[in-house]
């Protein structure tokens, strides 16, 4: 297939997207209500079991692929006050509700096959009528999966590839049941049999694959560790961004969400570290089309060590009512700047530029401040930990 011909290039959240999948979808469901009565009847006329078995699988395709368009519809769904990161997990849901139907179908199959070969001798021949169905059913899955499978990684589906890989086990199993028939008809009256329990153990690994990819996505696995590096490096690329100490990703669907903790200059304005952070998340954005959603949190230190980040360091609320009385008859400081790093306290006091230029009242200010400081319970014995510059204002 021609991939700039047939499928064009959308975006994630483009409705032709959706549009596709259920296009896709609903050529599927066609395909497996024509296979599905054929191979039945078929199946029946015959005296074939694998090629019943055949037909009960494609049925079972036409439940998933109900269930594909039932989530398709909703997937897109926007976020709501539920649902704040969108819908798109129901993607993920079909796919392990449609394993959870394969491996269901599968064992049914074995079972029932496995009853049959204990009595051979009653079995009736095959007809060649089922050789020719089970021909033409490879043919139109084959046809089918390398279609949806197209689609799918074009539109990065799960749900639409997982489909396709069932239309695959479909072809597989209808080659089997196909070789099952040609040995019965040479004489080998278990073949019919044997090749039903060999399509239902491949519709049973199947279904037990999807179901666990998509129970990996639900329980939040982290992407790849390329993927994860690949994030690591635009981050870390940054301007402005001076380490990164924690990553973390997770799948939703067809997209990924990312949080990322960067470390920035601790002296730089909050302003500038939120402008750092919204340039991280857009590089973040604009280098991987996957990514849904970046959070980005802002660190002045590595905080992964909660003993060194101030917790039980004083809060300004409390540190402004010790230092208040300090300026009694004194100027009162325009701004008081408070640095919480590596369980250290520091205070930059900013003057009117007039008085900055008395050294002397400076100093008296420095003294009464640091007395002030050393009275304070929380800090009576890290006095050592405290630091308190004055500096002129920018002011006039």
């Amino acid at each position: 297939m021609n991939s700039q011909d047939d499928v064009p290039d959308v975006s994630y959240d483009d409705p032709e997207r959706h549009a596709m999948t259920q296009r896709v979808t609903w050529i599927s469901v066609l395909v497996n209500i024509l296979l599905t009565g054929a191979q039945i009847v078929a199946g029946i006329i015959a005296h074939s079991q694998g090629l019943i078995a055949d037909g009960l699988h494609s049925l079972s395709d036409l439940v998933c692929d109900f269930l594909v368009l039932f989530a398709a519809h909703h997937s897109k769904d926007p976020a709501d006050e539920s649902h704040p990161y969108g819908h798109g997990r129901i993607e993920t849901a079909a796919s392990f509700a449609l394993g959870a139907i394969l491996a269901a179908t599968g064992a049914g199959i074995i079972w029932s096959a496995g009853v049959k070969l204990q009595s051979l001798e009653e079995l009736p021949p095959v007809a060649p009528m089922a050789l020719w169905t089970a021909g033409l059913a490879l043919v139109a899955k084959e046809g089918l999966f390398r279609y949806m499978l197209h689609v799918g990684e074009r539109l990065r589906s799960p749900m639409l590839i997982a489909n396709a890989w069932h239309a695959r086990s479909d072809a597989a199993s209808s080659l089997v049941v196909a070789l099952g028939i040609v040995g019965n008809l040479m004489g080998y009256s278990f073949a019919d049999s044997v090749a039903a329990v060999i399509v239902g153990f491949m519709i049973v690994r199947m279904g037990v694959v999807f179901a666990w990819d998509a129970l990996q996505e639900l329980i939040d696995t982290g992407l790849s560790v390329e993927e994860v590096d690949a994030i690591r490096q635009v981050i870390i690329d940054t301007p402005g961004v001076s380490n990164l100490h924690d990553l973390r990703t997770r799948r939703m669907a067809h997209r990924s969400l990312v949080d990322a903790h960067i470390c920035v200059d601790p002296r730089i304005s909050v302003s500038e570290g939120h402008r750092i952070a919204e340039m991280t998340r857009k590089r973040v954005l604009e280098s991987r089309s996957a990514v849904a959603d970046v959070l980005v949190h802002v660190d002045v230190e590595d905080d992964l060590d909660h003993d060194n980040i101030g917790q039980n360091l004083p809060g300004r609320e409390e540190l402004m009512q010790h230092l208040s009385p300090a300026f009694v008859g004194l100027p009162q400081p325009e701004r008081v700047v408070l640095h919480y790093l590596g369980g250290r306290f520091e205070a930059e006091i900013f003057l009117p530029r007039e008085f900055h230029q008395d050294r002397d009242l400076v100093n008296k200010i420095e003294h009464e401040i640091g007395k002030r400081l050393a009275g304070l319970p929380p800090l009576s014995s890290l006095t050592l930990n405290c630091r308190v510059s004055v500096f002129p204002s920018r002011g006039r």
